[in-house]
């Protein structure tokens, strides 16, 4: 005879108010004693559940998300039946079930678009069959009562890619999941035509182009090469959002001339670009958010409790952001010094890795060469950039009459995902008035 059973948590150590983060059985699943139900996560470790009985799955009383301590109640089961394994028909083939919960994989706000969850391609023409790529299963496997053999940390790496692994073919023993079998999986979704989902981008075709005349074939730099990997990944992963702003500098640049002879003095350039890295700097106490990244979940921001600024330095050899460290801390001479030897070696390619990294914020300024207003790519994991382009005399309105005043163009580029645009019109509101008036980051 069946006998309805109660499927409670068992003692997991000391952890309390776990996270449930992943369903492997739905009502009707028929299931082996040890076999995986459940997927646990706390701070430390990551554990599977497994079933303490043969039997049919009757109910789940849990969700994903839900938290749970020992002896908590996740679910019950039709036990007891000889015949249930061997008998009994697929639930699947009875009737038809909601997919289980394991195949609504929740993607990290983080997670790169190049690696987001693939998208059902539609059914090819009929007698037309799609050969599947490599490492991919089809969109229905894992389902029905299939199982799906993965250990904890394959499951973790396959949710930080945003990879359902229903979709995905193992080939260890019994088909067991392997990290090369996601690999494989997030290969093909890339380079598929479509067919795996995510940003899928086609091959640019290749061109002779020779055929129209005399042509020269030299490679990339290295710091171009390097750059120019980064810089893509920024920008198909990060939802890119620009604000346009513009702060009157007349008096700061008659204070900046009048430092001028004090600054020679001292063999110094104090360019406009030394006082704008203050300004940041009181902006970003101000708008602490713009002071953060996004940690590897997606889910949380990293709150920085410093302020190091990159300034992206235009070298032979192709663009670099080497960063200064601790502005707050430091005079107007001090980070002249500072930024002038940085941006020196820079340019002699004598930069090391070290001093590239850190960054909190980024400044890219054009002034010294022209353009009015450009949109700068956010140097990820930072979340915020700030372009700025050359000042030009503009007649502005005072109240009474229009009067020439100095104006800088400001273009401030963030991470749609952390930054909204209400915060980024009062970001670059505010910053504009430390500007205009730079007696303000002493407040």
């Amino acid at each position: 005879m069946a006998e309805s059973k109660i499927i409670t948590l068992p003692d997991v150590g000391e952890f309390k108010d776990i996270e449930i983060i992943e369903i492997l059985v739905a009502a009707g699943d028929q299931v082996e004693q040890e076999q995986s139900i459940i997927v646990l996560e706390s701070d430390k470790a990551t554990m599977e559940i497994p079933s303490p009985f043969d039997g049919i799955i009757e109910e789940i009383k849990v969700s994903v998300g839900d938290r749970v301590n020992e002896g908590d109640a996740l679910g019950s089961m039709s036990t007891g039946d000889s015949k249930l394994k061997d008998d009994a028909p697929p639930p699947a083939a009875e009737t038809p079930q909601a997919p289980a919960p394991a195949a609504i994989a929740e993607t990290p706000a983080s997670t790169p678009a190049t690696a987001a969850e693939p998208t059902p391609k539609a059914d090819p023409a009929p007698g037309k069959k799609l050969k599947p790529h490599p490492g991919a299963g089809s969109s229905s496997a894992g389902a029905g009562g299939n199982t799906i053999h993965a250990s904890p940390s394959i499951r973790r790496y396959a949710r930080e890619l945003g990879v359902r692994l229903e979709q995905v073919i193992g080939s260890g023993p019994k088909g067991r999941i392997l990290k090369a079998d996601v690999k494989a999986f997030v290969k093909s979704s890339m380079t598929a035509g479509g067919g795996g989902g995510g940003l899928s981008v086609s091959s640019a075709p290749e061109i002779d182009h020779s055929k129209f005349g005399e042509v020269e074939l030299l490679p990339l730099s290295r710091i171009k090469k390097i750059s120019g990997a980064h810089l893509h990944r920024s920008w198909v992963t990060v939802p890119h959002v620009t604000q346009f702003d513009e702060a009157d500098i007349t008096e700061l640049e008659k204070f900046r001339k009048s430092l001028a002879k004090e600054a020679e003095k001292k063999a110094l350039r104090l360019t406009p670009l030394i006082f704008l890295m203050k300004a940041v700097v009181s902006a970003l106490r101000e708008y602490p958010d713009f002071n953060a990244s996004l940690d590897a979940s997606g889910e949380n921001l990293v709150m920085k409790k410093y302020f190091h600024i990159g300034i992206a330095v235009d070298t032979p050899n192709g663009l670099v952001v080497p960063v200064v460290r601790n502005v707050d801390q430091k005079g107007l001479f001090e980070l002249a010094a500072e930024l002038g030897e940085l941006s020196l070696r820079a340019r002699d390619g004598k930069l090391s890795p070290g001093e590239m990294q850190g960054g909190c914020f980024t400044i890219s300024s054009l002034g010294g060469i022209g353009g009015t207003y450009f949109t700068p790519i956010v140097n990820a994991p930072e979340v915020a950039i700030l372009g700025v382009s050359r000042a030009k005399m503009q007649p502005v309105y005072n109240g009474a009459e229009f009067e020439p005043r100095l104006m800088l163009p400001l273009g401030l580029s963030y991470d749609h995902r952390v930054i909204d645009g209400a915060q980024a019109a009062r970001f670059t509101n505010f910053l504009s008035q430390v500007i205009s008036d730079i007696r303000r980051v002493l407040l």
